[in-house]
């Protein structure tokens, strides 16, 4: 495994924000259109969860969000972050909070 440096580290911007919204995107197999509350600001993030979550559970989660990702776009829809995601053996279970805490608050 690759070590980094704790300043690359600290370039990571991620913050706690909440899906408000999440649709199928038309003609894929695996990917969402969520729309994610980060407090401030509203984001588009296409992300490839449909294998592992309904729509109904990802409504209204507080997730993990890395905010300071290039934007990109997966089949044409714009995508502006990344959600945090713990992965194994083919399971891909998503990172959330565990308290109560407002969006848009800065992981550390």
């Amino acid at each position: 495994m690759e070590q980094i440096e704790f300043s690359d580290f600290k370039k990571l911007q991620m913050k706690v924000g909440e899906i408000k919204k999440v649709e199928r995107v038309l003609n894929t197999k695996n990917l969402y259109k969520l729309q994610v509350d980060l407090g401030v600001e509203q984001r588009q993030i296409v992300s490839s969860l449909v294998p592992f979550y309904s729509e109904e559970e990802l409504l209204n989660q507080k997730i993990i969000v890395l905010v300071n990702l290039k934007p990109t776009k997966f089949c044409g829809e714009a995508s502006d972050g990344m959600l945090l995601c713990a992965e194994k053996d083919n399971e891909c279970v998503l990172l959330t909070v565990q308290k109560e805490i407002e969006l848009g608050v800065s992981i550390t």
